[in-house]
């Protein structure tokens, strides 16, 4: 389905429906087609699989203590 602008700005409702339907709309301008109108692609749902890496990390006891200065000026670029 083509339409003009005008008629596409008093219709936008209408036509965004349509195209949630699976129908492609042309916006045209003068009889020129400008912009098309279409579903947006769900796509296939992914399910999630939680505990899918359990017992493949190990955390320490110090993993969320400060890092060591040298380490620290590292990372911001300086002398330690």
């Amino acid at each position: 389905m083509q339409v003009n602008i005008y008629e596409a700005k008093t219709r936008l409702s209408e036509l965004v429906e349509q195209a949630r339907q699976g129908h492609t709309v042309v916006i045209a301008k003068s009889g020129t087609p400008m912009a098309k109108l279409v579903p947006l692609d769900s796509g296939p749902k992914r399910q999630i699989k939680f505990g899918l890496m359990k017992g493949e990390f190990m955390e320490t006891a110090d993993f969320d203590d400060p890092l060591p200065d040298d380490l620290l000026a590292a990372f911001e670029g300086r002398e330690p």
